[in-house]
């Protein structure tokens, strides 16, 4: 059978990323601006004997395409949610987006094949939705698609946000980080407490015009687990420093639980020019330089 269309599962930065505390069970409180890059992973989707996956792609090699993948748990969920069990899926992944990077790769593909599935079965996307939060904190965000603010432990989303057309830069010297491991580097520090006291969130409204006036809101907020990212892999402070420094930066930070650092910069084409350079001087880091993603 023909592969259904490809389905696109941009990858996830996280613009600033505040930790605000620890429930009981462990999980942590968080509050972030969520955008999403022109950076995707692909995915499509066939009618098969049963329930597989396979992957291609720069980053594939090494990645567990069993029954631990999200994008494979996903499927799995949905189809039993919905009683569809009869009816797998080959799902076919193409791996452009690092793994353990903090840019939420696992959690855009999951995201992308509840949606998937949801058109081919012909179910509401309400049921797709609400599974969600169950496969992952990043998971919820990852099927909005689009700016938004996220709260509690990944499952409380809003309000949206309009953000400018800019420029976006990101860069990963090719070591992966635990995203548990930098949690419990930050608890380490800051017990079950956050990072400070409740941050208010920056003002979105009216929308920022440019780069530099996204920069200027952001630059009240902080990602919290930068310091913790750091005890584990101190390259990710050189990552920052050299991104922080290329012609045209309007702001650089970590996303997510690193090692991944982004930049903002006025335009796609500066980005890029960005991202060459960085490349030409650090030939052995991943870089892409682009925009934004187009919301659905």
């Amino acid at each position: 059978m023909t592969p259904g269309p490809v389905l696109e599962a941009p990858a996830k930065v996280n613009l600033y990323l505040h930790v605000l505390g620890r429930r009981a069970d462990g999980f942590h409180l968080l509050d972030s601006l969520v955008a999403f890059a022109g950076l995707a992973d692909r995915i499509s989707l066939t009618r098969a004997a049963g329930f597989e996956l396979t992957m291609s792609g720069p980053f594939a090699k090494g990645l567990d395409a069993g029954e631990g993948n999200l994008a494979l748990k996903a499927a799995r969920a949905l189809a039993e949610a919905a009683g569809l069990a009869a009816r797998p899926m080959a799902i076919a992944l193409e791996k452009n987006i690092p793994p353990a990077a903090g840019l939420g790769g696992g959690s855009a593909d999951a995201a992308a094949v509840l949606m998937g599935l949801s058109k081919a079965w012909g179910i509401h996307e309400a049921v797709a939705k609400s599974l969600a939060p169950g496969l992952g904190a990043d998971v919820p965000v990852c099927f909005a698609q689009r700016p938004v603010f996220m709260a509690g432990v990944g499952d409380d989303l809003g309000p949206g946000a309009d953000l400018p057309d800019a420029g976006l830069l990101l860069a990963n010297p090719r070591l992966p980080l635990d995203t548990a491991q930098v949690f419990a580097a930050f608890d380490a520090e800051h017990g079950t407490g956050g990072a400070g006291d409740e941050r208010p969130r920056p003002g979105l409204d009216p929308a920022p015009r440019d780069a530099q006036a996204l920069a200027e809101v952001l630059a009240a907020t902080a990602n919290d687990l930068t310091e913790a990212a750091l005890e584990l892999a101190p390259v990710v402070g050189q990552v920052r420093a050299l991104v922080s420094g290329l012609k045209g930066c309007r702001l650089a930070r970590m996303s997510g639980s690193g090692a991944t650092c982004f930049g903002l910069f006025d335009d796609a084409a500066a980005a890029r020019a960005g991202a060459e350079a960085l490349a030409a001087a650090k030939p052995g880091w991943w870089c892409w330089g682009g925009g934004f993603a187009e919301p659905p």
